[in-house]
């Protein structure tokens, strides 16, 4: 017996039309895969959708492939991520479940302040399941997770959570494997990572939901396991990556030096980022002609092309300026809550030292927000 395990397909979280389409691609091309070698089933370990509440166009293009799941006879289960979690209990993946496409696993029972789940059984297979929630809130409540027991059973459970031992030392909310349940195999999204250890799996995103994940991962990723253990990971890479990274210190000249870099390269029907870096000692950003460049990137029928100017920078100039207080930030905060008198303002000071918080080198913008996340929320006692 084998399943396929796949998960933060994030469908319809791009917005450039040409990336959307390869999004929507490899979510085809894992079903697609699936079907082939004949999965007995399949597990979706949350974010199917980038959304609670997907665009129609998206919705009907994905019940279009569910349809061919269900043709072929394969049962998909399934929880609900992060992205497509509701606080009200009620997304899209419920129309899914009641037009028999799939089924959700999270089935829970409390008991003595422990939540027990229930499995979900297919032949020989006992499935369990927990959903995501925003801003890591399904965290401590995995701790107290418990399963009812399927002696005899391949038991399985899914989370849609941040392991501990999958990020090291970010100070960011995370669970302890050793206190999850015992199971054969913990099936995992969330992080969008390369990760296998012992049973516990992070599938990594069918395609890559961003800039920076594009230029890392290079595309996506699922698995195939054969039970009783034998794991597999799969690659998806519909088109090819090329990044371009250029130092550029004189706006006025830059837009030649791009257009002569991109020159020496062969750009046809490549996902094309340009990332521009330096401090810029004559002009200004807006004085690049990205309309140019992007009009000798179509030229050359590059597939799309995508930059990013976070790291251009202004040279920064001097101004002196002479100040009636030492601390010019307390004299702006005090005045504020003077003008504005509120109780959260007390709040305030923590909360601009909090925000001053640097993205540490090579953190994932996901993983920085979360800890971003976790220090307010300690701030504000929620």
């Amino acid at each position: 017996m084998k399943f396929v395990h796949m998960g933060d397909c994030h469908l319809g979280g791009w917005r450039q039309p040409e990336l959307s389409k390869l999004n929507f691609e490899s979510f085809q091309q894992a079903i697609k895969t699936a079907i082939t070698e004949k999965a007995n089933f399949i597990l979706i370990a949350g974010d199917l959708f980038d959304s609670a509440y997907p665009s129609l166009e998206i919705l009907k293009e994905t019940f279009n492939e569910f349809r061919k799941i269900k043709e072929a006879k394969i049962p998909v289960f399934l929880i609900a991520g992060s992205h497509d979690y509701s606080v009200s209990g009620k997304t899209f993946l419920d129309v899914l479940e009641k037009a028999g496409f799939v089924k959700n696993v999270f089935i829970p029972e409390e008991r003595n302040g422990a939540i027990i789940l229930q499995p979900t059984i297919f032949e020989k297979v006992a499935i369990y399941g927990y959903p995501g929630k925003k801003s890591g809130l399904e965290v401590p409540e995995i701790s107290k997770l418990k399963i009812e027991d399927a002696p005899g059973f391949f038991k399985i459970l899914m989370l849609h959570t941040t392991l501990k031992d999958a990020i090291g030392s970010l100070p960011i909310p995370g669970v302890d494997h050793k206190d999850l349940p015992k199971v054969d195999y913990l099936a995992l999204a969330h992080l969008h990572i390369n990760y296998n250890k012992e049973g516990r799996v992070y599938c990594g995103p069918t395609f890559p939901n961003n800039l920076e994940e594009l230029e890392e991962l290079q595309g996506g990723s699922f698995y195939i396991v054969n039970i009783p253990g034998e794991i597999q990971k799969r690659e998806i890479k519909i088109k090819e990556i090329l990044t371009i990274n250029l130092e550029i210190n004189n706006s006025l000249e830059a837009t030649d030096k791009i257009i002569s870099e991109l020159k020496n390269k062969i750009l046809k029907n490549k996902i094309i980022i340009l990332k521009l870096k330096g401090i810029l000692d004559i002009g200004k950003p807006s004085d690049i002609d990205f309309h140019k460049i992007e009009n000798y990137i179509k030229n050359q029928e590059a597939y799309v092309f995508l930059k990013s100017t976070t790291k251009l920078k202004i040279k920064e100039t001097e101004i002196k300026l002479e100040l009636k207080s030492n601390n010019l930030e307390e004299e702006i905060i005090k005045k504020f809550q003077e003008e504005n008198p509120n109780e959260l303002n007390k709040f305030i000071p923590e909360l601009m030292n909090s925000l001053e918080l640097e993205k540490k080198e090579d953190e994932r913008s996901k993983i920085f927000e979360e800890r971003l996340f976790e220090d307010i929320k300690k701030i504000l006692e929620i």
